[in-house]
C-alpha cells in the first residue's frame, strides 16, 4: 500500500480538492483507495458526502479512532467502486488538547494502521492546514508527502517551512518519510509569475539531488491542476469532479495526475552517512528559505 499525505500549512490552496479528486481518479484506474480526513473542518468528508454509505458504527469518526479503541474499520465508509473514506468531524479539533501529555501520541495513527488488515493500493491522507498533532500523526504514518503549491511568490517561503518539518520527522520519528513531489494547483499557464515560481521550485529540487535529504528525489509533477470553476462547484454536490463534471478540465487534470502517480516509482530511502547526518542536523538550526527570481 502506498501511503500519501497531502500537505500544506496554508488553507485554500487546493489540498482537500486534490486529496479527494486524486483518490477518485486513482479509483477509476482500478486502484483500491482510502481517503482519510484528518481536518476538523471535514471538507474531504463533505466533498464525497452524497456518495457515502453508512459506516459499521454510525456516529463514529477519526476523532474516536484517536481518542478511543475504535478501529479504522468501524469508521470507514464506502464512497463508490474502489473508494472508501475515513471521515472527520468538528470533534477532531479537540484531539490536540485531549492528547496533550500522552506519551506516543504522534504514533497513534501508525499503530491503528498496523492493526488494520484491509488491503488498499493507496491511502491518501488529507492533512489539516496546521502543523499540529494530527499532521504529525499523518507524517509518522506515511512514506510519501506531496506538497500543494500555488504559483505565487509567498508560497515558496511556506514550502521551505514544510520541508524543514518533513526533515525533522524523518530524522526523529519516521526514517522512511520522503517528499514524493510538489503538485501545482490553481495554475494559469498564461501568467509569467506561474512559470517563474514553478521554475524556481524545480531548480531548488534539482539542486538537492544526491544530498541524502528527504526531498532529494522529489520533483514538481508535470501534471498541473488548472483553475476551473467546476472544481469549486463539485463539493456543494457532495461529489468528486469525476462524478460531477467528468468532461471538465478539472476532471482531465486529476485523471492525468493519477496516471502520473501510477507511473511514478515509490521514493526510496537513501542511506545517510554520518557526515550527511551532521550536516543535516546543522541545517535544521537554520530556516529553509527558497528564493524566487
Amino acid at each position: 500500500m502506498r501511503k500519501l499525505a497531502i500537505l500544506n500549512q496554508k488553507g485554500g490552496v487546493g489540498k482537500t480538492t486534490t486529496a479527494v479528486n486524486l483518490s477518485a481518479a486513482l479509483a477509476r484506474q482500478g486502484q483500491r483507495v482510502c481517503v482519510m480526513d484528518l481536518d476538523p473542518q471535514a471538507h474531504a468528508s463533505l466533498h464525497l458526502s452524497s456518495l457515502l454509505e453508512p459506516p459499521a458504527q454510525p456516529g463514529r469518526s477519526m476523532y474516536h479512532v484517536f481518542t478511543e479503541t475504535t478501529p479504522l474499520a468501524a469508521v470507514r465508509q464506502a464512497a463508490g467502486p474502489n473508494l472508501w473514506v475515513c471521515p472527520a468531524d468538528i470533534e477532531l479539533a479537540a484531539v490536540e488538547v485531549e492528547l496533550a501529555g500522552i506519551p506516543g501520541r504522534e504514533l497513534i495513527l501508525r499503530t491503528k494502521l498496523e492493526a488494520d488488515n484491509t488491503g488498499f493500493d493507496f491511502l491518501v491522507i488529507d492533512c489539516p492546514p496546521s502543523l499540529g498533532v494530527l499532521t504529525l500523526n499523518a507524517l509518522c504514518a506515511v512514506d510519501e508527502v506531496y506538497i500543494l503549491l500555488q504559483p505565487h511568490f509567498l508560497a515558496l517561503h511556506g514550502l521551505g517551512k514544510l520541508l524543514e518539518t518533513i526533515e525533522l520527522v524523518a530524522l526523529r520519528l519516521n526514517p522512511p518519510l520522503r517528499l514524493g513531489g510538489v503538485v501545482v494547483c490553481m495554475y494559469e499557464s498564461s501568467t509569467k509569475l506561474a512559470a517563474e515560481v514553478v521554475k524556481d521550485a524545480e531548480t531548488f529540487l534539482n539542486q538537492s539531488r544526491g544530498h541524502g535529504r528527504p526531498w532529494s528525489d522529489a520533483r514538481v509533477l508535470s501534471s498541473k491542476i488548472r483553475r476551473n470553476v467546476r472544481l469549486a462547484e463539485a463539493p456543494s454536490y457532495g461529489k468528486s469532479i469525476l462524478d460531477y463534471a467528468p468532461d471538465s478540465p478539472g476532471a482531465a487534470d486529476y485523471t492525468a495526475l493519477a496516471e502520473e502517480f501510477l507511473r511514478t516509482a515509490v521514493p526510496q530511502v537513501l542511506p545517510m552517512s554520518s557526515g550527511d547526518f551532521q550536516q543535516t542536523m546543522g541545517a535544521l538550526s537554520q530556516p529553509i528559505v527558497l528564493k524566487a527570481g
